[in-house]
């Protein structure tokens, strides 16, 4: 904590003896000795709950990026499925030799097989 070397403890102490007497000195020593110790105790404390805020800090930055990367991937999921639907529909409508039409605005629902008959079906090769 303080940068005190072996002689500055040995020239305080000795100054402590002269000016406080042998009887009070241990007492005095004693009474610093728990009021460092509190000190420490504090300190310590004190940085834990320094550490444990920048930590949920971090967490919460974290937290953030993995939900816009959340949303990010999710926005590119969705443009692709809706590409891909389309694609469907344009290559339903060149199967069944329909015109193409623009995309509308809305996505509509595919059309089925169910009522078509084996005559009007295409022939594989």
């Amino acid at each position: 904590m303080f940068d005190i070397g072996f002689s500055e403890m040995v020239v305080i102490a000795i100054v402590a003896l002269v000016v406080l007497g042998p009887e009070r000195l241990p007492k005095v020593a004693r009474t610093a000795g728990h009021l460092l110790g509190r000190l420490q105790r504090y300190v310590s404390d004190v940085k834990a709950d320094i550490n444990r805020e920048i930590q949920l800090d971090e967490l919460k930055k974290l937290q953030a990026q993995i939900e816009e990367s959340a949303r990010q991937i999710r926005t590119t999921v969705g443009n692709e499925v809706a590409s891909a639907e389309q694609a469907v529909r344009e290559t339903v409508q060149v199967v069944r030799g329909e015109p193409r039409q623009p995309p509308p605005n809305e996505t509509p629902a595919l059309p089925t097989m169910a009522g078509t008959d084996s005559a009007e079906a295409p022939k594989r090769p």
